[in-house]
């Protein structure tokens, strides 16, 4: 079984999240206490917060497979190899969106942060960067195989490219496009995702064809390119100058610091990646639900979609990314289980919302959206859970049944992850109690939600997608 977090958080998280705009900290007019070495280790714990990309941190059958993670157990080694007998340092990781890991560390929320990807902008005064912990990492331009090769950068004028939330290539894109338009091309189209995407969200994305063009870390792309077979990287497409990538601490922590330091000096991670290539190869990688045949399918069955989505409050675009998930929109799926029809309903859940017959297409849809309307209002109706998460905890409970969902937040709260939030926080716990399944099919369908989003104008004429950002500036 996959465990994501093996040195479980103890702290609380704050259960609301801001995400800052790229390439800005806010200023915060209060620092909290910063801990150095000696501190740390009286405490017996150090503090990490990692990027909640799900490749940051975790195990598959005994062997770490994030990267950071990998780097973070070795230097617990290297702490541990110099302490006098007695409690070992233990390391405790806090995941955090990217844009909330410097502000967390500021707060005194962590010891040090290890984003595993490149940070944007200049730091905070009260932040010092260790040395690299990999020298000269260039942001290049990813997309899929089969469509046209790119040789230069002025050719992606007026081309469209997605950046992960909290990207350091925005920076550097926005400048390419003030000398496209002076030299009278068309600027990049730049689109920020979801927050529900990490980068390897985007990269698998990108290798559905569902995006068009992203940029990121090239050692990251690299490693993702092994698991997804259409993804190409554009190596000689380098949208930024070469950059290390660090981790951070507070300039209060300088005998921290020097550890890190000299750990980060010696230490090769591991050439290996059996483990990472294991656990992710055989996992469902999502496909373009827009084609040509399954747009055609979409359309025959959007007024019943939409029918009961206004019936019963929901985002028929929602039904309609489960749709493709669970039968790829055959309306005469069978499934295990008893499950049938369109959306994949048991008769055992259709009957607790009052509907016999699930073998039409109408009575399958209405008997779904029934139930998901009955599960958003008996058990996630709360509003300290927005609405994107709100969708993903309905997703998971479609699945796998309410009650093991709140199992599930009661055990994320306890071990200091916010159970309101499904997404890097609770589905954490479930990929360490029960698998890769449950995660699995909320992340699909929440990709195919966000492929049908970017595209409602034209699946529904007279409405404006908003679930991108587009700027050229």
């Amino acid at each position: 079984m996959t465990r994501w977090l093996v040195f479980v958080c103890c702290l609380w998280l704050a259960p609301t999240t801001s995400f800052a705009r790229v390439g800005e900290t806010p200023h915060l007019k209060q620092y909290g206490a910063v801990r150095d070495l000696s501190g740390i280790r009286s405490a017996g714990v150090l503090r990490v917060l990692v990027n909640q990309s799900r490749a940051s941190s975790g195990e598959f059958n005994g062997e770490a497979i994030g990267t950071e993670y990998r780097r973070l157990e070795a230097f617990e080694r290297y702490l541990n190899k110099s302490l006098p007998k007695g409690r070992p340092l233990k390391v405790v990781f806090i995941p955090k969106p990217k844009s909330e890991l410097l502000p967390a560390l500021l707060k005194g929320e962590g010891d040090l942060v290890a984003p595993g990807e490149l940070l944007a902008g200049p730091l905070d005064k009260h932040l010092v960067r260790s040395d690299s912990v990999i020298e000269n990492v260039p942001l290049v331009v990813v997309g899929k195989k089969g469509h046209r090769r790119l040789g230069r950068l002025e050719q992606l004028s007026g081309r469209q490219v997605v950046l992960p939330v909290g990207s350091a290539a925005e920076a550097p894109l926005r400048e390419l496009n003030q000398q496209l338009i002076k030299r009278k091309l068309k600027p990049i189209k730049l689109e920020s995702v979801d927050p529900s995407l990490a980068v390897e969200d985007v990269l698998e994305m990108v290798n559905a064809g569902i995006f068009p063009l992203a940029v990121v870390e090239q050692p990251i792309a690299e490693r993702w390119a092994k698991i997804l077979p259409k993804l190409r990287v554009e190596r000689r497409l380098v949208v930024a100058k070469q950059q290390d990538m660090t981790w951070v601490v507070r300039r209060g922590s300088p005998n921290l610091r020097t550890s890190l330091n000299h750990f980060l000096a010696d230490y090769r991670l591991p050439s290996s990646d059996a483990a990472f290539q294991q656990a992710y190869q055989r996992m469902h990688k999502v496909r373009n639900p827009l084609g040509k045949d399954d747009h055609e399918r979409l359309v025959e069955v959007r007024p019943v979609l939409q029918r009961y989505a206004s019936t019963y409050d929901l985002d028929w675009l929602t039904l309609a990314a489960m749709a493709y998930k669970e039968s790829g929109l055959d309306g005469t799926a069978k499934g295990s289980g008893g499950a049938t029809g369109l959306m994949q309903i048991t008769p055992s859940a259709a009957r607790s919302v009052g509907v016999k017959n699930i073998r039409t297409v109408d009575g399958n849809v209405q008997a779904a959206a029934r139930y998901m309307a009955k599960l958003r209002k008996n058990f996630f109706s709360s509003r300290l859970i927005d609405e994107r998460e709100r969708r993903a905890f309905v997703l998971a409970a479609y699945n796998m049944g309410p009650e093991r969902v709140q199992r599930l937040r009661a055990k994320a709260k306890k071990q200091g992850l916010d159970p309101n939030k499904w997404f890097f926080q609770v589905e954490r716990i479930a990929a360490e109690e029960i698998g890769m399944g449950v995660v699995s099919y909320v992340s699909s369908v929440n990709k195919y939600y966000l492929a049908y989003a970017r595209e409602r104008s034209r699946l529904e004429p007279g409405q404006r997608s908003s679930n991108l950002r587009l700027t050229s500036r």
